[in-house]
């Protein structure tokens, strides 16, 4: 019956333009998901281009990146709770999630939306007849936007698993076709491995096409789809660690270099750094602000992500005092708002987005090279190379102020690197998703515990690893399926 309905409203849907209306602002079923159909160029002229590629890139400029991101991968996680007053956030933090959690709605529906944006752009820049395009362009612009659509799949294939790949757009509909665009508009889930596989595709046409770097970080280049790349071998199964070795060194071979002070990453007079590589830019104000620094840190309502006594308790065990004192700020709240986590006067904020007033011009690191450097430490240590891993750790811990790592066996140093990933990149919306590629997320959250050493009482299992398809979702698509456990 539900097949009926939909076929009746395609063909009504059909009638209704007349069989040749362009479909590029309707949303199909998925939220912005594109598919495939088209006999016209969307694109006449080489600005027409460059305008839709600056739209794809806009979308790391949604609440998706602006917030949700670091929710997922911290408030997830052993290092923050979840904060604020957001019911969605608590069923995120305590692994409580259902189907129809607002959150991961909205999360589905930003990441296909920017998805169906890029696929536009793949598919048509070529057939630009504009002779001020010029061919070395046109292959630019559809590796930036291969890169940005393998960075999207990456966040959901890490998030629910088998999810639906749309690599083309309808822009025409017709009882003609719908034999054609019906499997397309309602499409079925793909196994996760070949959601990597397209992932790795498209990242391997942006490591072809797009720029070697860039002053300007927040444009897709060389070192940014290798540092993908590294994170997808290393988080796909079963990891590829040769692969993850293999782009970590095209990395670091990339001309990128750590800065000397590991505070410069955050005062924001550092912008766009040599350890940075892949980088959103704010130029602030009512255009161009970042909204999301004000949800970290403030005194005018209770904000999310606040640190978890977990995270402090680690620094301080590795009296790690200069990446706390940039990561974690403690503020007197008397008179604001009460948390059972933490004292009024001792209270904790993310500190690594400096700026978070209204309008801010607060830059979001999404890449860095530390991060990769770490993770080529795994790689080594995975490989058999444990001295190689003890000294890139060692050199992370340098900058740091922190005596070498103590890690003498391969298990040992595993622990280590997982550490350091904690400390090094806390609040950078990781630390989830390194201990789910681990394998260690379930035991890790269960065992954590709170003020006074008390555990929190999670009961994390394996079905809740990832997130649930919305309900919406399933609704709308008969062909979807439903994650186990939801």
């Amino acid at each position: 019956m539900k097949k009926l309905i939909l076929l009746s409203t395609i063909f009504f849907l059909a009638f209704s333009f007349n069989s040749c209306k362009k479909f590029l602002d309707e949303k199909p079923v998925s939220e912005g998901i594109a598919t495939e159909g088209s006999d016209s160029i969307p694109y006449k002229t080489a600005s027409e281009v460059e305008a839709a590629l600056a739209g794809v890139y806009a979308g790391f400029k949604n609440e998706y990146f602006e917030l949700d991101y670091f929710v997922n991968g911290d408030a997830q996680s052993d290092d923050a709770y979840a904060g604020a007053d957001n019911p969605a956030n608590f069923q995120i933090d305590n692994f409580t999630i259902d189907a129809t959690n607002s959150n991961v709605s909205r999360d589905w529906a930003y990441l296909y939306s920017i998805i169906g944006n890029a696929n536009i752009v793949i598919n048509n820049v070529r057939a630009v007849p504009d002779p001020a395009l010029t061919e070395e362009r046109k292959q630019e612009i559809v590796g930036e936007a291969s890169f940005i659509r393998a960075f999207m799949y990456f966040q959901l294939v890490q998030q629910w698993g088998d999810v639906p790949l749309q690599l083309k757009e309808v822009r025409t509909i017709s009882a003609r076709i719908l034999p054609e665009i019906y499997p397309l508009l309602f499409p079925p889930r793909q196994p996760a491995a070949e959601v990597y596989k397209q992932i790795i595709a498209d990242l391997d046409t942006a490591v072809l096409y797009v720029k070697p770097t860039a002053a300007h970080k927040g444009f897709a280049t060389t070192g940014a789809a290798n540092s993908l790349l590294a994170k997808v071998y290393a988080t796909q199964e079963p990891h590829d660690w040769a692969k993850v070795l293999q782009y970590c060194n095209a990395v670091v071979a990339g001309g990128y270099s750590l800065l000397p002070d590991y505070h410069m990453l955050w005062d924001n007079l550092h912008k766009n750094s040599e350890e940075s590589i892949f980088e959103i830019n704010y130029t602030g104000g009512n255009t161009d602000g970042n909204w999301g620094a004000s949800m970290f840190r403030g005194l005018d309502w209770k904000k999310f992500n606040i640190p978890s006594n977990d995270l402090v308790k680690a620094f301080d065990q590795e009296q790690d005092t200069v990446r706390k004192a940039a990561s974690i700020i403690f503020l007197d709240i008397t008179g604001h708002w009460t948390d059972g986590n933490w004292p009024q006067t001792n209270y904790p904020f993310l500190n690594k987005w400096h700026n978070f007033e209204q309008g801010s011009n607060q830059n979001y690191i999404f890449m860095r090279l530390a991060d990769i450097i770490l993770l080529k430490a795994e790689a080594l240590n995975e490989t058999g190379d444990l001295s190689g891993a003890a000294t890139l750790v060692n050199q992370i811990r340098t900058r740091a102020k922190l005596a070498n790592t103590p890690a003498a066996t391969q298990a040992d140093m595993r622990l280590a690197i997982e550490k350091e990933r904690r400390l090094e990149l806390a609040f950078e919306g990781i630390r989830w998703f390194d201990l789910k590629r681990n394998g260690r997320a379930i035991e890790v959250m269960n065992n954590a515990t709170g003020a006074g050493n008390v555990n929190l009482g999670y009961h994390l299992t394996q079905n809740r690893l990832v997130y649930p398809i919305p309900q919406a979702e399933l609704d709308k698509n008969t062909k979807l399926t439903q994650n186990p456990g939801y």
